[in-house]
């Protein structure tokens, strides 16, 4: 199964896979997808640089991509400790509150490391290290990129990608010079808008043209599922909770921790889409940590970054608690149709075998 897009980006099957795992990533690439590092997590522009080499010496010479999350417009900036002091107490105290509540213990150590790779300018040095190695697509999660980040993406022969959650974003990111449209309907994991799938994905082809493909993201987790993108006009899907209960999934940690505990026993009604993870509406797992924040004591999310940066260390210290039931975890709906881990080769294979018998059996369906 072979569109356009395999063309455009070198790869063997219309699949691109994103994941904030290298090796989850080059994973996707050797099996014939496009594995899209995401940047967000590398506070330091030199992980980032570090984890791009290792890729450019694990993906066999097959392309790859970087995701970056820059806002079209740049928030509030500045270091660490500058930026903790704009987050108000009473935010600060619910948060250590709901944690002693939930049985969610300190960390071992002092821990005052935020998550800055939400700030712009983190994000633009995510940009410089992609450029200096060898990625086929740089794609934003927010929208377009600023025009010189896509004039020197274009510069090297780089496709650039942004996430449009309705069809006026997609047009607009036409408009700045986006290469790839992703349209990422409602069902998605993380950021994400309030439009489905089924409405979205046709609204948005139709909306940019023929010339620009256009990736289905939201929902996507079966060759079926692939096939029925594809007949509704995208060149090929953007699939992202599926990975994350893929063998090459651990950034460090267990194979069986508290998050692939939770996922593996969620059903398709067990996420919720709320601001409290980033300050930018995003869909996670549900979990005590959701259902404390929708209490109706509980403070609004602050905007981005400093809602991350306010909840951050708690993230990493539910991480480290281990309780499948206190999780904070990005995940789509689809996450109710994944019921085991396996490698990422065998879940290419099986979505390209599953949607070469869909095909088959619509084809059936033709009078003689």
């Amino acid at each position: 199964m072979r569109t356009d897009l395999c063309d455009r980006l070198g790869i063997e099957h219309p699949i691109v896979g994103f994941t904030p795992s290298e090796h989850v990533a080059a994973a996707i690439s050797r099996a014939g997808g496009l594995g899209v590092l995401g940047a967000v997590r590398f506070n330091d522009p030199a992980d980032l640089a570090a984890a791009l080499d290792w890729m450019d010496k694990n993906t066999d010479g097959r392309p790859y991509g970087v995701d970056v999350v820059m806002p079209m417009k740049a928030p509030t900036e500045g270091s660490f400790g500058d930026l903790r002091s704009l987050v108000p107490p009473g935010h600060r105290d619910f948060v250590e509150k709901t944690l002693q509540s939930l049985g969610v213990p300190p960390l071992p150590a002092a821990d005052d490391d935020g998550v800055l790779g939400w700030l712009h300018s983190v994000a633009r040095a995510h940009v410089e290290v992609a450029l200096e190695h060898r990625p086929a697509l740089i794609a934003n999660a927010l929208g377009s990129p600023p025009a010189d980040v896509i004039a020197q993406a274009h510069e090297r022969g780089i496709l650039v990608a942004a996430l449009a959650g309705r069809v006026d974003h997609a047009r607009r990111q036409v408009a700045d010079g986006v290469d790839i449209v992703v349209a990422q309907g409602s069902e998605a994991g993380g950021h994400t808008g309030e439009i489905g799938s089924m409405v979205l994905l046709p609204e948005i082809v139709d909306a940019v043209g023929a010339s620009v493909p256009v990736l289905g993201a939201g929902g996507i987790g079966s060759g079926r599922q692939l096939l029925a993108a594809l007949s509704l006009g995208a060149s090929g899907v953007w699939m992202g909770s599926t990975w994350l209960l893929t063998e090459e999934y651990a950034l460090g940690l267990p194979n069986q921790t508290a998050v692939r505990r939770a996922l593996l026993a969620a059903s398709s009604s067990d996420t919720v889409r709320a601001r409290i993870y980033s300050g930018k509406m995003a869909r996670l797992v549900k979990s005590k940590w959701t259902e404390a924040w929708a209490a109706p004591d509980a403070p609004e999310p602050l905007p981005m970054p400093l809602q991350n940066l306010l909840v951050g260390e708690a993230h990493r210290r539910i991480a480290a608690a281990d309780d499948p039931e206190v999780v904070a975890m990005p995940a789509g709906q689809i996450v109710g149709r994944i019921n085991e881990i396996r490698p990422v080769a065998d879940v290419i294979a099986d979505l390209v075998a599953e949607a070469d018998e869909a095909l088959t059996r619509l084809n059936t369906l033709r009078p003689s």
